[in-house]
């Protein structure tokens, strides 16, 4: 490596390709993207949304987006396992940095987000956006209906998030989005979900004891069901996951998805018009050794690679056959 190659977040002379960096050092832009607000040429805009204002139990989540930009580092190595492919020689993808707003008042917060979302949404760019606590999720859809109506929401969480509370809080916005018309619940379906709502507001809910007895092939059959033609936006809490996947998150809930279960069920759905993505509360101080925010990175890097491999027509990556493409070598 030259002496004076890194930092390819301030000196990429493209926002295409990939170039290896140290692991520890640079600055950590995702998956060492250019940083920049210049949307010439860019695909998918990634924007962090540092709020944990929101939280009804443990905080910490305004520091997600810096430590998922930090934990990306790791997996900056070219071609992606197992898609075989390098999302960014195929997608143009930026960093824009953080939104900004003054902390603790919600209305400005929600303001400057949805603001910030119009301007890329609206130039006809995705958006990959790290929180945060789920409440950011609002302020997104709103934009995104704004130019595609209501979409479908492809929901991964062990809540709902559509209990009718008297103040709006992290399990509120999506009854709040609901009754906005910003989602198509006829469309939508909800996965990973351990906790008691009585209302399941008429969206799909494949509970995570269904995901863990069906599998992932199943569940992804009922996501192209429901979801469709049409647009949709994809929301990852990531205590989704078990807390033994995911120890550093506001609220864990026991009995979750494993983090190779979820990437499985994204390795499936290609060829579904996902708008946006968004993953959230991932909290750093209840992290060990960038667990939760490694497994948020990684499946943010796996949407891109979902993207990607159908942007260029490449078919669902195969696990068994790994990154190769060929079948796997039993050695006895």
């Amino acid at each position: 490596m030259a002496y004076d190659k890194g930092d390819r977040a301030f000196t990429g002379s493209s926002i295409l390709g990939s170039d290896s960096e140290l692991v520890f050092a640079g600055a950590t832009s995702f998956c060492r993207r250019r940083y920049t607000r210049d949307l010439e040429g860019a695909d998918v805009v990634v924007s962090g949304i540092p709020w944990d204002c929101s939280t009804t139990y443990r905080p910490g989540t305004r520091l997600g987006p810096r430590a998922i930009r930090q934990a990306s580092a790791n997996l900056c190595f070219g071609k992606v396992w197992p898609w075989n492919l390098d999302p960014f020689d195929h997608l143009g993808v930026i960093d824009w940095g953080d939104v900004s707003f003054d902390e603790g008042y919600r209305e400005v917060m929600t303001s400057n987000v949805e603001t910030h979302a119009r301007t890329i949404v609206d130039a006809g760019r995705r958006m990959l956006t790290f929180g945060g606590d789920h409440y950011v999720a609002l302020p997104l859809l709103r934009a995104y209906a704004a130019k595609y109506g209501k979409v479908a929401l492809v929901h991964f969480d062990a809540h709902s998030d559509t209990w009718d509370e008297d103040y709006e809080h992290h399990g509120t916005m999506f009854l709040t989005a609901l009754d906005e018309g910003l989602i198509d619940n006829e469309r939508s379906v909800q996965i990973g979900l351990r906790t008691f709502n009585a209302e399941d507001q008429d969206m799909a809910v494949l509970t995570a004891p269904w995901v863990h007895d069906h599998g992932a092939d199943a569940v992804a059959d009922v996501v192209r069901e429901r979801v469709g033609d049409g647009p949709a936006y994809l929301s990852f809490d990531i205590d989704c996951l078990d807390p033994v996947f995911a120890p550093g998150t506001g609220t864990p809930v026991c009995g979750g998805l494993s983090t190779y279960q979820a990437q499985s069920i994204l390795y499936r759905l290609c060829g579904i018009d996902f708008v946006g993505m968004d993953i959230v509360e991932v909290s750093p101080p209840y992290d060990h050794a960038e667990v939760t925010a490694l497994a948020a990175a990684t499946l943010a890097l796996d949407w891109l690679c979902l993207l990607a491999a159908d942007r260029i027509g490449a078919a669902p990556p195969d696990p068994y056959q790994g990154g190769s493409g060929r079948a796997p070598q039993v050695r006895r």
